[in-house]
């Protein structure tokens, strides 16, 4: 995602992150509505099984990471979308700032009109296998995120660009 340009850009409105609208791209991993459970002699509540975590590939094995993103102001163009055909990404954040989630289905090998949605406090995704999505686009301040996604052999990277960025904005 670049600063906004000169040129008109399609515009996308930014709609609130709710599991029904994201269903087609992945899962939110949240609390709400989750089930759940006590553990640890009731001192704990488990909230169970919230991701679909999707491994592909040779020697696939899932990976732990943190990320720490620099925030972007909006409206902001996004000139760029990825997805990984290995794997699915999870990405929750370690504070209560919002994100700004970018998806898109696909239309024959590359993406359809992208979608973005603003998380809530204690919201979370899990971006389906093969699923295009934009970059992390943390809001407001640096926020740090904790990952999980697909190690292994094989390319799980594919970019493309826009020929006209969209203009992502409120």
């Amino acid at each position: 995602m670049t600063a906004s340009a000169a040129r008109p850009q399609p515009a996308i409105t930014i709609e609130s992150l709710t599991r029904e609208a994201f269903a087609p791209f992945g899962q939110v991993i949240e609390i709400a509505g989750a089930h759940h459970y006590p553990i640890n002699s009731g001192m704990t509540e488990r909230y169970h099984d919230l991701a679909r975590i999707e491994l592909g590939g040779a020697d696939a094995r899932p990976l732990l990471s943190l990320f720490r993103g620099k925030p972007y102001a909006l409206p902001l163009s996004l000139s760029l979308v990825e997805r990984h055909p290995l794997g699915s990404q999870a990405f929750y954040p370690l504070s209560a700032r919002p994100f700004l989630v970018v998806v898109a289905l696909d239309r024959h090998g590359t993406p359809d009109t992208p979608r973005a949605f603003l998380t809530a406090p204690g919201q979370g995704v899990n971006i389906a296998m093969n699923t295009w999505h934009g970059v992390l686009t943390p809001l407001e301040a640096e926020s740090d995120f904790l990952v999980v996604d697909r190690g292994g052999l094989g390319n799980n990277l594919e970019e493309f660009h826009f020929p006209t960025p969209y203009q992502v904005g409120r």
